[in-house]
């Protein structure tokens, strides 16, 4: 994971250095919102003491409602005391991750550093793919629309010139387009503006997963063939398995009303038919399904 972590850092630095939108003053903030980054792997350095909070079998109220009670006085006790950076919004056992911008952290629990999204054994196409695509999202999320808007310390300052920021909101235009035109359930649009930030994460976290799985490559070579399949396909392929859900039609529905997060499958789909790497690596021409002409894709990163 340290290593994962260090690639996908280094690959967006690098993409932060050489794009061709943002001005020297809004790259500078950039970078060293990048290098202030603080990722926090598996758990806290210290837990939560339950001790104090009782739990009666059968008794699902009342466990829910002496629950919440616990967790207010946790949070009354902590505004006597200076803001505490170590602790997490999470618990080690919640498959999931997030970015803080208050603080410039990420955080990713333990549940989610395991199959299908990271296997320290498994292949690293497999790992970059999956998991490396979650921390990218993450990261990304430093620089989406509303990320964006906070300085390398977590204070909420426009460190953006007018130029860059003019920039940038002409390529997220592009993207909201895009999502805007995808239609789950017919009749029901993905809303584009609502959705911005996550599919922002998305295809940034992807690019820069792809850009830091090279990296790895570089360093060790380049990975044999397995079942038929190369690399860069078994990276595409793991990013595809990190989103199989199931959703029925009314909480789809109404995901689609108010969620910022675009269903599973426009995830998936919505971001690679963005990505060069990805027209090479299944050699998609046009007239396939997902086929956007190169001047169509959006790159942010």
């Amino acid at each position: 994971m340290g290593e994962l972590i260090a690639n996908i850092r280094a690959a967006l630095q690098e993409k932060i250095k050489t794009n061709t939108w943002m001005d020297e003053a809004t790259r500078k903030e950039a970078l060293a919102k990048l290098a202030s980054f603080d990722p926090r792997t598996g758990h806290p350095a210290k837990y939560i003491d339950y001790s104090m909070l009782e739990v009666k079998r059968g008794d699902l109220l009342g466990n829910t409602l002496r629950s919440d009670e616990f967790e207010w006085n946790l949070l009354l006790d902590r505004m006597k005391r200076p803001v505490d950076k170590s602790l997490w919004s999470m618990l080690p056992q919640t498959n999931n991750a997030y970015y803080d911008p208050s603080t410039n952290q990420i955080t990713f629990p333990a549940a989610i550093l395991q199959p299908p999204y990271f296997d320290p054994s498994a292949d690293p196409a497999a790992n970059y793919g999956s998991i490396g695509a979650t921390i990218g999202h993450e990261i990304g999320h430093g620089f989406d629309d509303q990320g964006r808007l906070y300085d390398a310390s977590g204070k909420l300052r426009d460190w953006w010139t007018p130029k860059s920021a003019a920039a940038y909101g002409k390529q997220t235009a592009e993207l909201v387009k895009q999502y805007d035109a995808y239609e789950p359930i017919p009749g029901t649009r993905i809303k584009g503006q609502l959705t911005l930030g996550e599919n922002i994460g998305d295809l940034a976290g992807l690019e820069v997963a792809y850009d830091a799985y090279r990296r790895y490559v570089a360093a060790h070579g380049e990975p044999a063939v397995i079942g038929g399949l190369t690399g860069d396909q078994r990276f595409f392929i793991a990013y595809g398995y990190s989103w199989e859900s199931k959703f029925r039609e009314g909480a789809t529905r109404a995901q689609l009303l108010s969620d910022p997060h675009s269903p599973s499958k426009f995830r998936v789909n919505g971001v690679v038919r963005n990505m060069d790497a990805w027209y090479k690596a299944f050699n998609v021409q046009p007239g396939d399904k997902l086929y956007l002409a190169p001047n169509q894709r959006v790159r942010i990163w």
